[in-house]
């Protein structure tokens, strides 16, 4: 914006401060990015259903275990929130918990005679701090980073040993056992725990619910102490305040449950459960339908949480976007595919380290052809898929889809076979438009920064996308 020097001359002298100042505001708002004025708008939330997300850009806060003042929702303080609030019960189906600060919520509220339980996936419902160096040389390269970052947390004084007191302030599991908080896992039904207990959600006072992606970890919500630059995998939560809602919730923990630690082997998990149809359950002005997996092989998957997500999907009329960890379920991406082919824009994102695997459902929608997989590439290939671009070490870890910005799927619940048929599972679908909005936030600014150049093993593979679009 000019403003000539005639017209300040005939202007007023007190006019001429205020001609600047927005001159100078115009200038400085082209200069700024989208995100960076994003952040000055933060989305109305729900009155019922409130999301957050760890990589938000509106809010930040101090990240008490680097130190680090970071953007995002702090997920850890959210959750401590809540279990500060209870004044009955605690119920926790969590498939990794590792953060310090919620143990020791947990174990206060337990020591001021809250009910408080947990139930845990079995590869993590043993300290980590009790493993041996022949326990720890058995592990993959994966699981010994892990490993080594939650020796890095417990060992306060850096000296690469772990002291009792140490472990005691610091590991989780251990802070739970001394406040003599009952936990079991997914083999207390007697059986090995094949599958994963992948749940992640707390019941409070069976008022409030608490619905996550995010696995309890430093790396899943704040990033890894030995990286810095890490953010955190791309998680979301949601803080449900509803009865209904809650005692749904409740229903599942207590499958789980049985008779608890020490009990009869009555616990339920897996396929061992009964079949629980999808309840839908008005929430103030808006709906959410719950679905807990797995289903039984044997069902009609139209009837399972895959069979679920299809429909919701099905029902799409303006714009799909996808922001998914893994999506490997082929009738999930015919159903894609066939909105597509309704003129529906498809958008989809999906974490690095599965985007390009055989089974990964996004190289069919490429149009990607010479995988030893027997899926079948899209006949009209969309170039709108891809995966975004996070610190290095960080995952999209996300499970959420919105449907014409009005709809959310989101959850614990993976777009795979396994999540369908194998996991103990929680899929949401929340119908508020309110909802939505964070929800598409998130999409567009991850979207934004994404790659949709294929790797150059599987360019040679991909059909010509440009001569199979109308």
């Amino acid at each position: 914006m000019l403003i000539s020097w005639s017209v300040l001359k005939r202007s007023k002298f007190w006019l001429l401060p205020i001609l600047l100042l927005v001159a100078g505001l115009i200038i400085w708002m082209k200069s700024q990015p989208a995100q960076t004025l994003t952040k000055l708008l933060p989305l109305p939330q729900h009155t019922q259903i409130q999301a957050f997300f760890n990589q938000n850009p509106v809010n930040s806060y101090l990240e008490p275990y680097r130190g680090i003042q970071r953007p995002g929702d702090d997920l850890e303080s959210i959750i401590i929130a809540e279990i500060d609030r209870a004044e009955q019960s605690i119920d926790i189906a969590i498939q990794e918990l590792k953060l310090p600060r919620i143990a020791w919520a947990l174990a206060k509220r337990q020591q001021a005679g809250i009910k408080v339980r947990v139930v845990l996936e079995n590869n993590y419902s043993t300290s980590w701090s009790t493993w041996t160096a022949a326990d720890v040389a058995k592990l993959s390269d994966r699981e010994r980073s892990r490993y080594q970052e939650f020796v890095k947390l417990v060992d306060i004084d850096g000296n690469g040993q772990l002291s009792g007191v140490e472990i005691d302030r610091r590991d989780a599991l251990k802070i739970l056992a001394n406040a003599n908080i009952p936990i079991i896992d997914d083999t207390a039904n007697g059986s090995s725990g094949s599958g994963l207990m992948h749940h992640k959600f707390m019941v409070v006072d069976s008022k409030k619910t608490i619905v996550t992606s995010a696995n309890w970890t430093l790396s899943d919500v704040h990033g890894d102490l030995s990286r810095r630059e890490t953010r955190g995998n791309s998680n979301n939560l949601l803080v449900i305040d509803s009865v209904p809602v809650a005692q749904i919730f409740a229903q599942e923990f207590s499958l789980m449950w049985g008779d608890g630690p020490g009990g009869l082997p009555n616990s339920q998990f897996k396929a061992g459960k009964p079949e629980r149809p999808a309840v839908t359950i008005p929430v103030g002005d808006s709906q959410v339908t719950i679905h807990f997996s797995p289903s039984a092989k044997s069902q009609d998957w139209a009837t399972t949480t895959n069979g679920l997500i299809g429909q919701v999907l099905g029902r799409s009329q303006s714009q799909l976007d996808l922001a998914l960890f893994v999506f490997s379920e082929p009738q999930l991406g015919e159903v894609l595919e066939t909105s597509s082919a309704r003129q529906v824009p498809v958008r989809l994102l999906i974490d690095r380290e599965f985007a390009y695997r055989p089974y990964s459902q996004m190289l069919a929608m490429l149009g990607v052809t010479c995988s030893s997989s027997n899926r079948r590439a899209w006949a009209k290939p969309i170039t709108t898929a891809g995966v975004p671009e996070l610190p290095s070490g960080d995952l999209l870890h996300h499970k959420f889809a919105v449907i014409d910005k009005s709809l959310v799927i989101t959850g614990s619940h993976n777009w795979s076979a396994a999540g369908n048929y194998k996991n103990d599972e929680t899929l949401l679908v929340v119908a508020s438009p309110v909802v939505a909005a964070h929800f598409q936030r998130e999409f567009d600014i991850l979207y934004r920064s994404a790659k949709f150049t294929l790797p150059a093993k599987l360019q040679n593979c991909s059909r010509s996308i440009s001569g199979q679009e109308e």
